[in-house]
């Protein structure tokens, strides 16, 4: 549609047809696009029609000139961290500003940050509590929620008992959110909890911890600027995390060799010095095959393999089988082409490896992350500034929720579900164990391998597979009950695997609650007609809190505004929950609250008396609170203040910041780096795993932190061993008697932290990295070809695993699927990523019109080759079919950007499945501005097997058309 000016306006009548139903929109407007209307369409119109529309309000003048507050808060989409200025008048967020002072992102923004105010004020959300009756929304007030749902949880629980409830909880709460959520399951008498991490880097935590001590990235985004080389496995930070992308393209400007390796030629391969493409699902091979040439040449670190990392010599015989003709055999990549890959890295040292969930979403993916660190250990890239294994992480707080928040295995700070993890938390929480033990079902359970083992001692039911927990017989479920009540408290499902037994798993349940500021599909997928709730939660805008970006800097956000409608902050909701349910004055016993609303300080300071064992302890919410005031003062490239009140602390405090807030710990901000003193942030790989494995020493030797008084390796600290150092007199006496009998990570006092890091040694001990995990299924990582392969043939030499009859409390698959070759029959590799305008499962991101325009179509690339052979025209409608029956009705976009033989999606859609619009479903106003399939309806089964991450990167389907 073209418009006219006459004399620099707009015809009317042209200007009537644009604004009404029978427009002719334009292409990004069709299908299942924008809906047209006047506060959308304007956005079509030029700026000289736009003028500002003062309604009338006979409640309250507004002062029009009144003063503009400009408020600091943190973006809330990926795990960047950018700073963002909002800008409030009246009690209205009127404009935003990008944050200059911030180190991290330094007045960027991508797509979805500047963006962000819409998601702050969208009319999309829910606005206030709804109940389905009889297969309709109807408006009902917090107390009958909030009752209803109680009275209905108690009522299932008498009857099924505790774990018959599942909690899904966030990666997109606050820190202090998060917590309270693992705090809430526990109170309520089960470890069936989880959130999003366990589909996005659940096996980078497992393989990067079970390597050298702690899951999470060891570095930071700003650190790459100190890179001479940036290899880049299954990660695209163009698009995923475009601000992070800024610090590599400098650091490319500075001579930085960049490398990409991905199967498919992304945004980001296209900045690459070299770029490689292999087939999805075969990391393990590809990674071995550059060791392989990196032994050949002696390209290795020698002296700090011997000083510093574990079995390395048990890994040499499984790399010496990844000649460069098997790696192509297996990987389809030129052996030559990794020679060049192993000599960048070789001759450009200090060098990061970047991955995302490219290399964690497989059903080996601990395998490809430990094969990763194994890489970097033999180059001596770990624990130096412009190494490390820098890990993007996906939401906003998904370090900070893992770290601290609803994992089903784990309590906050990584402490084990054991006695004395419980104990520990218990002390902190000022609780009697027995009381809290005594809230869990009492019965034991046979754990799959014999062991009889009680729930509160063994790991939940995972997000990943709470639809197997409604629909497994309950006789293979190894709990009470298999699930009857769900709760999904800030997760959108449509990111999750096998949507067509998901939707009968919603239909099965007994009742669903949503809690979210958008309905979500969970509102929308299932055809329940009753017992379904959604509660409206704030955003993170309508709170405080503090938030872990992946480099482990906490930032603290102030309230922007007040909730938007009836919307309620998650901590507030969770104690109406536990108030109702009856354990609110345990839970909250030394946490303030006013009215109904917990302080959200209050829960920080909680966080910090009891996550000694990863260093949430010194990062009060005074000491973030001046950080974000000073923002200006630290440094790009090191992150550290110089000069003014914060002189020498790192931004953020990125954990480890050990001991008291008083103790002044600056943070940590490359770990194991021995250069340092421990008390200036550095360190050392942690002594998790003993002091020998089968008569050979584990701990370092000869390599020490800058300062060590233990100038070799040593164990993990506690009071036997300050007593045996003679440094056990330096404690107080109000110190001794707190760490009497207690280790370092249960020593409420602080003491033994204080007292070890003063003599200059790392608290959690010195010790080498492992190469060689004897606690994993493959104690050295083997490639394993996936579930569904596209090379059958290749499955004897590399079969799966065998089935396991329980894990994570449920009957586990992986030689039974495998053991039918579907490639027949779909034969194009399935893989799926992001795309730069949406965040997750994007209802917040699809629900905001200047982002929904960029990007209106769920869509499938294929390569010419693929779409000439399938009769398929670019833009033409397809259908994506799964071989578990799974269908996607979807557009086709032909490029070259995938190789023939794969395909790739996006995963951010949904509201409409296997062809059907969901729109009727959602509630009045509130779907998304662009729905489309979820690609998760076409994907299949397949799970890891030490973390049950889910398999997406590496399946089958065929696509033909519609």
């Amino acid at each position: 549609m073209k418009l006219v000016k006459k004399n620099g306006a707009v015809d009317a009548a042209v200007a009537g047809g644009l604004l009404g139903r029978s427009i002719s929109r334009r292409r990004f407007l069709q299908g299942s696009g924008l809906a047209a209307g006047g506060a959308v369409a304007l956005g079509l119109l030029p700026t000289t029609l736009v003028r500002r529309a003062n309604a009338a309000d006979t409640r309250t003048p507004i002062d029009r000139n009144s003063e503009i507050t400009r408020v600091k808060t943190v973006c809330t989409h990926c795990s960047v961290g950018c700073g963002v200025i909002a800008e409030v008048q009246n009690g209205v967020w009127v404009g935003q500003e990008p944050n200059f002072d911030s180190p991290i992102n330094l007045g960027s923004h991508c797509a979805k940050g500047a963006a962000l105010r819409n998601h702050g004020m969208s009319t999309k959300r829910t606005k206030y509590p709804l109940k389905k009756v009889a297969g309709e929304w109807q408006r009902i007030s917090w107390e009958q929620a909030i009752d209803e749902i109680g009275d209905q949880l108690l009522r299932i629980r008498g009857e099924s008992g505790q774990d018959a409830v599942w909690f899904a909880g966030s990666s997109k709460a606050s820190n202090e959110g998060a917590y309270l959520q693992r705090k809430f399951a526990a109170f309520w008498g089960s470890n069936n909890c989880d959130h999003q991490a366990r589909i996005c880097h659940s096996t980078t935590v497992a393989g990067v911890a079970n390597t050298w001590g702690y899951g999470a990235q060891t570095n930071s985004y700003n650190d790459i600027l100190n890179s001479k080389c940036i290899i880049m496995c299954g990660s695209n930070a163009a698009e995923a995390h475009p601000v992070a992308m800024q610090m590599i393209l400098r650091s490319k400007e500075q001579g930085a060799k960049m490398v990409v390796m991905d199967p498919r030629f992304t945004r980001t391969a296209a900045h690459a010095d070299y770029y490689v493409r292999m087939r999805s699902g075969t990391d393990v091979a590809l990674i071995f095959g550059i060791l392989w040439h990196v032994l050949e040449n002696g390209w290795e670190d020698r002296e700090y393999l011997a000083q510093r990392v574990f079995g390395f010599d048990r890994v040499r015989p499984e790399v010496a089988k990844w000649t460069p003709d098997e790696v192509e055999r297996v990987t389809g990549v030129p052996g030559g082409q990794l020679l060049e890959v192993a000599r960048i890295m070789a001759e450009n040292r200090p060098g990061t490896f970047v991955w995302c969930m490219g290399g964690t979403q497989h059903t080996i993916g601990s395998n490809y992350v430990r094969a990763y660190n194994i890489l970097q250990l033999a180059l001596g890239n770990i624990g130096v500034s412009g190494g490390g294994a820098n890990i993007f992480r996906g939401h906003d707080n998904v370090q900070g929720a893992t770290d601290v928040g609803p994992n089903p295995d784990n309590l906050p700070g990584y402490y084990p579900i054991a006695e004395a993890g419980w104990r520990h938390w218990t002390s902190v929480w000022d609780v009697d164990y027995d009381w809290l033990a005594a809230r869990f079902d009492q019965r034991e359970y046979d754990d799959g391998r014999g062991t009889m083992i009680k729930p509160m001692n063994m790991p939940g039911i995972t997000v990943s597979r709470w639809i197997d927990g409604v629909l497994e017989d309950g006789a293979n479920i190894t709990q009470s009950s298999p699930l009857r009540a769900v709760m999904f408290w800030g997760h959108g499902p449509n990111s999750q695997t096998r949507g067509p037994e998901m939707k009968a798993a919603f239909e099965k349940l007994d009742l669903l609650v949503v809690i979210d500021p958008y309905p979500t599909v969970s509102a929308v997928l299932h055809d329940r007609p009753d017992n379904t709730y959604l509660l409206p939660a704030a955003t993170q805008f309508e709170t405080s809190g503090s938030a872990t970006a992946s480099n482990r800097s906490l930032q603290w956000r102030e309230k922007v505004i007040e909730p938007l409608f009836e919307h309620k902050p998650d901590h507030e909701i969770a104690y109406l929950l536990a108030r109702k349910l009856g354990f609110a004055d345990e839970m909250f016993k030394n946490i303030e609250v006013r009215g109904t609303e917990p302080v959200v300080e209050d829960v920080l300071r909680e966080i910090n008396r009891g996550a000694w064992s990863i260093g949430y302890t010194g990062q009060s919410p005074e000491r973030l609170k001046e950080h974000m005031a000073h923002q200006g003062h630290f440094d790009v490239r090191t992150l550290k203040a110089s000069g003014g009140p914060l002189d020498g602390e790192t931004y953020g405090l990125p954990w480890p910041c050990y001991g008291t807030p008083e103790m002044k710990h600056p943070g940590t901000h490359v770990l194991y780096d021995t250069s340092k003193h421990v008390l200036e942030g550095g360190g050392c790989f942690r002594a998790n795993f003993g002091t020998e494995y089968e008569g050979e020493n584990i701990l370092a030797e000869g390599s020490y932190p800058l300062g060590s008084e233990i100038e070799d390796g040593y164990p993990q600290f506690n009071s036997e061993l300050l007593k045996q150092l003679g440094w056990w007199d330096e404690l107080t006496a109000e110190e001794q008697s707190a760490a009497e009998g207690k280790a370092w990570t249960t020593d409420n006092s602080g003491g033994i932290i204080r007292v070890a890091m003063a003599h200059g040694c790392m608290p959690f001990g010195n010790a080498k990295a492992r190469a060689f995990v004897w606690n994993f299924p493959d104690p050295v990582p083997l490639h394993r070809e996936p579930l569904y392969t596209p090379r059958y043939d290749l499955v004897g030499d590399y079969p799966t695993y065998e089935d396991r009859k329980a894990f994570f409390r449920l009957p586990t698959r992986w030689a039974s699927v495998q053991a039918t070759d579907y490639s027949g029959d779909f034969p194009l590799v399935h893989t799926s990523g992001r795309l730069v305008e949406y965040e997750g499962a994007g209802e917040e991101t699809r629900s905001n019109p200047w982002l929904a325009e960029l990007q209106q179509h769920m869509f499938v690339e294929i390569n010419p080759t693929d779409a000439n052979n399938a009769g398929i025209r670019d833009g033409q409608d397809v259908w994506l079919e799964g071989p578990e029956g799974g269908r996607i009705r979807i557009k086709a976009q032909v490029t070259q950007r995938v190789a023939a033989g794969t395909v790739f999606t996006p995963f951010h859609f949904g509201g409409h499945f296997q062809g059907e619009d969901l729109l009727p479903k959602y509630p009045e106003g509130s779907a998304p501005y662009t729905r489309g399939e979820s690609t998760n309806t076409a994907t299949t089964y397949g799970y890891d097997a030490v973390t049950m991450m889910q398999e997406t990167k590496t399946t089958l389907c065929r696509v033909v058309a519609a």
